[in-house]
């Protein structure tokens, strides 16, 4: 559990994500805290930023088996992260952007916002290679960013009902629980950059959060 910032921001989730094969940071990082976090996550990291945008975590989703990019990341920054991650790369068709708000994935399985529809349901389901259900947390309709999820465990927003639990625990087969990050942000996602090697917190994140972060991602 490591305490840390992106960008000068302890939103770190907003700027990067992360797998069990491989990370994404923006560009302007320091090199050595790019050594530093790999070695911490035991992953190779590549450096860019989505259409001009830094905001990695809310505009992927991702796991170790793919990658999904909103509508109007161009081709060339398409077969450059194909190229550079060696895993299936596709850009989400919807009007949405936001891929990261709207799908919860981990290697087993994804929950997808309802926003979505059955064709992009199933383009999730084919990019990441597992099987994605519709789902909410916290009633909004919005996974990726009311929950961050491992292939170790899940944590999901405070208000996340009994059955929001279960869903997420049954399709992405982990632990699941519920918390908050960087002293009280119930978005948990924004605070989270993790994967089965480690977990990257905001550092604004107090101990008795890191306590409960710990115990779902252990």
């Amino acid at each position: 559990m490591t305490p840390t910032s992106v960008m000068g921001s302890p939103n770190i989730g907003v700027f990067a994500r992360a797998t069990d094969s491989y990370a994404i940071f923006p560009e302007g990082i320091p090199e050595r805290k790019l050594e530093r976090v790999s070695r911490i996550l035991g992953v190779k990291i590549v450096s860019l930023d989505l259409g001009y945008s830094k905001l990695i975590g809310v505009l992927s989703a991702a796991n170790s088996k793919g990658l999904l990019l909103p509508h109007y990341v161009s081709s060339e920054e398409e077969k450059f992260l194909r190229k550079s991650l060696g895993v299936e790369v596709e850009r989400l068709k919807s009007k949405y952007t936001s891929a990261g708000n709207l799908v919860l994935a981990n290697d087993v399985g994804a929950v997808v916002s309802p926003l979505l529809g059955k064709l992009e349901l199933i383009t999730v389901e084919d990019v990441l290679g597992v099987e994605a259900v519709h789902g909410s947390v916290a009633g909004i309709p919005l996974p990726g960013s009311m929950a961050a999820a491992t292939n170790r465990g899940a944590m999901l927003h405070p208000r996340a009902s009994d059955e929001e639990l279960k869903l997420v625990a049954e399709v992405l087969k982990v632990r699941v629980g519920v918390g908050t990050v960087n002293g009280g942000v119930s978005y948990v996602s924004s605070g989270i950059v993790g994967n089965s090697h480690a977990v990257l917190v905001g550092s604004l994140t107090t101990g008795p959060e890191l306590m409960t972060i710990s115990t779902i991602f252990e």
